[in-house]
């Protein structure tokens, strides 16, 4: 009992200062400048930590993504490539963390995104010399031209909905046309995923009937004009809205033709489709 005592007493008793290779407090650590100073807490104050997670973790109650971890890791690493930089980052940098910036709260979450379509616009217009204030057209539609490369919509369908919503190269572009584009961008590629998903039902492979995908493009192309709000989002949801039961009767319809069919490839499919959102967007005056 009495060994049990003495090994319980060791084990609580305390490590003296230095032992433990740890500063006593109120004492730099040797070598480390002084940093070590005060309480923890005050250290991690002077260092920047505490304002540094304090935004990391905004940005993740922002974002809400689905892995919180792998975007802290991507968040806290992006942060240590752009202070290793000596030098004022250049276009593509800035291109690339603008970019990370757009896609990291969905759309949907209309409060995140514009939090970080501003922080993406901040990003591109700083380190340039512009007369005016903004963005410049160039960065701009560079940026919508990255947007829109990270899905499947239809090279087509982006380049007329960059010719819509694009700006000179020289003109300073203000922000709500700045975040009208990159919402739009950012729509496109969801309508394009949900066309493809929606011509996965029609058939089987890469190929379907075409009376059935007519008469489906046909009830989409309803669903979309019966929208006329001015918000990129608007046709997205009147498109959502089409219910299965609607898109039953037009395909069941379609079958009732007793006509010789030919098939229809899901890139002429999304090539429609996604033409019927790129006529609604308003282009940008």
């Amino acid at each position: 009992k009495m060994a049990a005592y003495e090994k319980g007493r060791a084990a609580a008793a305390p490590v003296p200062a230095g032992v433990s290779g740890l500063p006593e407090p109120g004492r730099a650590a040797p070598g480390g400048g002084g940093l070590a100073e005060g309480s923890a807490a005050e250290f991690l104050l002077r260092a920047g930590v505490t304002a540094m997670v304090r935004e990391a973790l905004l940005k993740v109650l922002e974002a809400r993504p689905a892995e919180p971890v792998s975007f802290l890791a991507e968040y806290f690493e992006r942060l240590v490539l752009a202070e290793a930089a000596a030098e004022p980052p250049g276009p593509p940098q800035r291109l690339a963390r603008a970019l990370w910036y757009v896609c990291l709260a969905h759309h949907s979450h209309r409060t995140a995104f514009d939090s970080n379509a501003g922080a993406a616009y901040e990003v591109l217009g700083c380190g340039g010399r512009r007369r005016a204030a903004g963005v410049d057209g160039r960065l701009y539609s560079e940026l919508l031209r990255r947007i829109c490369q990270r899905g499947a919509a239809p090279a087509e369908a982006a380049a007329e909905l960059l010719r819509r919503v694009r700006c000179r190269d020289h003109e300073a572009v203000p922000f709500d046309v700045f975040r009208y584009g990159v919402l739009t961008c950012c729509v496109l590629l969801e309508f394009a995923a949900k066309a493809d998903a929606l011509f996965a039902v029609l058939g089987a492979g890469d190929s379907a009937d075409t009376r059935l995908c007519q008469a489906v493009l046909r009830a989409l192309e309803d669903a979309l004009g019966a929208g006329h709000g001015s918000r990129p989002g608007c046709y997205l949801e009147a498109g959502s809205r089409l219910g299965p039961d609607r898109l039953a009767l037009a395909m069941d319809q379609a079958l009732q033709e007793r006509k010789l069919s030919s098939s229809m490839s899901r890139e002429e499919f999304l090539r429609k489709a996604t033409a019927l959102f790129i006529a609604k967007v308003k282009p940008v005056e």
